[in-house]
């Protein structure tokens, strides 16, 4: 039996890109899946297209940036399926606009789903696997948490503070797992995120020229996952090869 097959595995941000690319290939892999997004029709739409198959996931509509949201996810991931095994906080929001701009309501989504909804969601999973000496936290954080680029500077800030709560978590917890992802240019509505018409272009053509698929990032999770209790995969950058930044 795969490391993979019978483990329960909570997904935010399941609806579309890597979150539905991922929950795909860990249910062809026999994972029980708990999916986890705001737009509950298209989670439902995947449900029924993994079921179909012979895979096992239910859905949840979940708004990270609320607490009580991820609360009540684990907890209908327990009654699902049992205690979660495995939480992949993948939800994500990348508004692009130069600091000048002052869009403070952008900073403010970008704080409260990139960052608070991914501290809440491991608040929410930390206590039962404590208790079980067991688990696995996965976190996408991105290239971007790994250098400042300009116009995405809020951005960068979230991603960076993705990498160190992940460090952090992994250092006071050897009992656990925790692994973080950092991808680069991925094929996702991510780009479609930016409010600003001119801006957004912008960012879409430079996707548009390198773009990689979020394959390339599930197969990535699911390797990591896959490796035996004893090893703790704790890092992974993966971009395109025509990617310089």
């Amino acid at each position: 039996m795969s490391q993979i097959e019978n483990k329960v595995i909570v997904i935010t941000g399941a609806s579309s890109g890597i979150g539905e690319e991922t929950a795909k290939l860990l249910a062809a892999k026999g994972a029980k899946l708990v999916l986890a997004a705001r737009r509950e029709e298209r989670l439902h739409a995947l449900v029924s297209e993994i079921q179909s198959k012979g895979g096992e996931a239910v859905a949840k509509a979940t708004d990270v940036s609320r607490r009580e949201d991820l609360e009540a996810l684990i907890a209908f991931a327990a009654e699902s399926f049992g205690p979660v095994d495995v939480l992949l906080n993948n939800a994500g929001i990348m508004p692009v606009a130069p600091m000048e701009m002052v869009r403070v309501d952008d900073w403010d989504r970008m704080i409260d789903v990139n960052m608070k909804g991914l501290l809440y969601g491991v608040a929410a999973v930390l206590p039962g696997m404590k208790e079980r000496g067991s688990g696995h936290i996965i976190n996408v954080a991105s290239v971007a948490g790994h250098k400042v680029l300009p116009n995405f500077t809020v951005y960068c800030a979230t991603k960076h503070a993705v990498r160190a709560i992940s460090e952090g978590l992994r250092m006071e917890n050897p009992d656990l797992r925790v692994t973080t992802i950092s991808p680069g240019l991925i094929k996702t509505e991510l780009e479609d995120s930016t409010p600003d018409a001119e801006l957004r272009e912008g960012v879409k053509d430079f996707y548009s020229q390198h773009a990689i698929p979020p394959s390339s990032i599930s197969e990535a999770i699911a390797y990591a996952i896959e490796q035996p209790d004893y090893v703790d995969v704790n890092e992974l950058v993966i971009r395109p090869t025509t990617q310089e930044l």
